[in-house]
């Protein structure tokens, strides 16, 4: 029994691991980038402003949160435009609604005037290097109350929730695999507890 717990284990380790390679490749690249990088935003990428009409759900001012996000869904719908809504910031006294987009590699901002029926579009291209930024970013804790409002940026969050789950799955297997061998485990004890005493004093460091 022991022994096939320990193929069963080596391989969902070996497997899993080789599955979740690039996913963690790109989480790794992307907090380099977030550390380090500072992308710049290319005014080239932008096109130019573009005028539309539209047609303005009825009670889109006066709701809020996730309704209002929803009735702004309409509208950018309207204009072939897909993507989170980040938040919608209300300009009451002249009856407008901006309204950002984003998605990996596009940025849209939607400055929709509701008593005229327009609503003004500016798209600009992001770089890999925003895009990825983006991702490891989303969706993250901010404007909880609406956010996920995109089935893709769902989606994404739950692929990001079953890596979590499978790096601690590969985690707790390499531990049991260690313990197995015993010509390993003095090493192993060594780089654990110093990796323990590291994190612990990064952490002191931190909060004192």
């Amino acid at each position: 029994m022991a022994k096939i717990l320990y193929v069963w284990t080596r391989d969902l380790h070996l497997y899993i691991g080789l599955f979740l390679s690039p996913f963690l490749l790109l989480f790794a690249i992307s907090v380099f980038l977030l550390n380090h990088v500072r992308a710049p935003v290319s005014a080239v990428s932008a096109t130019p402003a573009e005028v539309r009409v539209v047609r303005v759900p009825a009670g889109i001012e006066a709701a809020q949160g996730i309704e209002r996000v929803q009735l702004a869904g309409e509208v950018i719908s309207q204009l072939g435009i897909s993507g989170e809504i980040n938040f919608i910031r209300a300009v009451p006294k002249e009856s407008r609604l901006v309204i950002p987009v984003v998605k990996p590699g596009v940025e849209a901002v939607v400055d929709l005037h509701v008593k005229e029926g327009t609503a003004k579009v500016s798209v600009r291209k992001t770089t890999f290097g925003e895009s990825l930024s983006y991702l490891h970013r989303s969706p993250g804790p901010h404007n909880a109350a609406i956010r996920g409002n995109w089935f893709w940026t769902r989606a994404w969050q739950w692929l990001a929730d079953a890596t979590v789950y499978l790096v601690m799955f590969l985690s707790l297997s390499g531990i049991y695999l260690w313990a197995m061998l015993r010509a390993e485990r003095t090493a192993g004890f060594i780089l654990m507890l110093t990796g323990a005493l590291t994190f612990a004093g990064i952490v002191y460091a931190v909060i004192s």
